[in-house]
């Protein structure tokens, strides 16, 4: 069996993360083939971020703290990974290679005062070049033969969308099979940056949103693997967020379905982009706890087992603003809502959710809170361009509910039960929008009664059957 094997940060920056995350290979190593993928240690990817604005802004005097903090954070995981002297040795001057690196590019940037799409994705790939060699050298200290690749090396080939690039999958699927089944066929552990991969030149270029596990999932589709596992910092996908909803519990399994419509409400999950490849090859992907390795996880398969719960699980989405758009000269004019769709895409607003009446009279709109007053302004000026005279509505403080799950698709009622939850919590519901996978419903609420309609609609759908 050949297990892909993805490290989040939070695991990789707790305190003796390093040695148990060797652990975890080690035991997994004993049974099957285990090829490793690893995120940037704890916050780093942040403070390269934070270097990279800073970097474009300023004059340079925050380049030298923002390099001894990554300094500090890396020294100290490396002597909390229970390595020898000299490995330890061996791997700090690594690491402090990658900081000179770094430095002179922060360095250049500045002198520009331009970062470009380019520039961001060299500075960023900084944190999984340092943390693969250390998560390396500390399965060899395990007794285990290992290699840190970075994502290029490793096979994995993009376009030049730097900041978001689009996989070349034939060539990486070539690519990834050479690079790594000579290790893999020798019992090695291929240790690879997530996030990061390459032009065909060789440029450094980041997958985006999800991108480690994305990592995961490409070589699991190249190598051929059985699973993908998921280490992270939680027990697995729950039915609803536990600070909101005390009893809310662990799913044993999810579809790739569900797991899709739940990676947008903040589960802890994957990216729909990262699920991909598992999905094209019907991998399983399980997200396990590294804490609390002994523990089964959430099961991410094909097959969509409806349960007798309605729903699978509820969640809330908040940082969002709802905006309304009505009028009489709206009706039977054709071409508005495409209008209102060219003039927030093309200002780089994205749509989170829309309703229209069947009247024409009014639409909803669902954007990101911050964006909520741009958009009214780009949308009363494209339709005030075309003679449309609309009033237009914001209200910022509003939330979205959504409900999850295969159990709803063909269940007569469950907008009604889905309603009658929320009316019985004593909250008004804004706007209602069904998705066309049938397993999911979502609803606008008043954000101040977004926690207490979470709450409800979870003792209603979920843990009712």
């Amino acid at each position: 069996m050949k297990v892909v094997m993805k490290f989040g940060g939070s695991l990789l920056g707790s305190k003796k993360g390093i040695s148990r995350v060797a652990k975890i290979v080690a035991d997994g190593k004993r049974k099957h083939d285990v090829v490793a993928v690893v995120s940037a240690i704890g916050d780093v990817t942040d403070i390269l971020l934070e270097a990279a604005q800073k970097s474009k802004d300023g004059s340079g005097n925050h380049v030298g703290p923002a390099i001894d903090r990554l300094r500090r954070i890396h020294v100290d995981t490396i002597r909390g990974s229970g390595l020898s002297g000299d490995q330890a040795d061996r791997i700090a001057a690594t690491v402090e290679r990658h900081l000179e690196n770094l430095r002179l590019t922060l360095t250049g940037v500045c002198a520009l005062g331009e970062l470009s799409p380019r520039s961001r994705d060299r500075i960023v790939s900084f944190g999984e070049l340092m943390s693969a060699p250390i998560v390396a050298a500390a399965l060899e200290a395990y007794g285990m033969s290992s290699k840190p690749l970075s994502g290029g090396e490793a096979g994995i080939i993009t376009d030049e969308s730097y900041g978001e690039a689009s996989l070349i999958l034939p060539l990486s699927r070539r690519r990834i099979v050479k690079a790594l089944s000579p290790l893999i066929s020798k019992g090695s552990v291929p240790v690879i940056t997530g996030f990061i991969a390459a032009t065909r030149a060789g440029d450094i270029t980041t997958l985006g949103r999800g991108g480690s596990d994305y990592t995961a999932t490409i070589l699991a589709d190249a190598l051929g693997a059985d699973e993908v596992w998921i280490w992270t910092d939680v027990d697995g996908i729950m039915t609803a967020d536990p600070r909101l909803v005390g009893d809310a519990k662990v799913l044993d399994e999810i579809s790739y379905t569900e797991a899709e419509e739940m990676a947008f409400f903040g589960a802890k999950n994957m990216h729909p982009l990262a699920l991909g490849p598992a999905r094209l090859k019907g991998i399983p992907v399980r997200i396990k706890n590294g804490f609390r390795p002994d523990l089964p996880g959430t099961a991410i398969v094909a097959r969509d087992r409806k349960t007798p719960e309605v729903a699978k699980a509820v969640a809330l989405v908040r940082d969002v603003g709802l905006v309304t758009v009505s009028g009489e000269s709206m009706v039977g004019r054709p071409g508005t809502a495409a209008k209102v769709f060219g003039a927030l895409g093309a200002a780089s607003i994205n749509i989170l959710m829309i309703s229209q009446s069947a009247s024409e009279l009014n639409m909803s709109i669902v954007v990101r809170r911050k964006s909520v007053d741009r958009a009214a302004k780009v949308i009363s000026s494209a339709l005030s361009r075309d003679g449309v005279a609309a009033g237009i509505g914001v209200d910022p403080e509003v939330v979205v509910l959504a409900a999850v799950g295969s159990g709803m698709r063909g269940t007569p009622g469950i907008g009604s039960r889905i309603l009658k939850a929320i009316t019985d919590a004593d909250v008004n519901v804004r706007m209602m929008v069904q998705g066309s996978t049938d397993c999911n419903m979502s609803l606008v609420v008043k954000e101040a009664d977004g926690a207490r309609a979470l709450s409800a609609l979870h003792s209603a759908i979920v843990l009712k059957r």
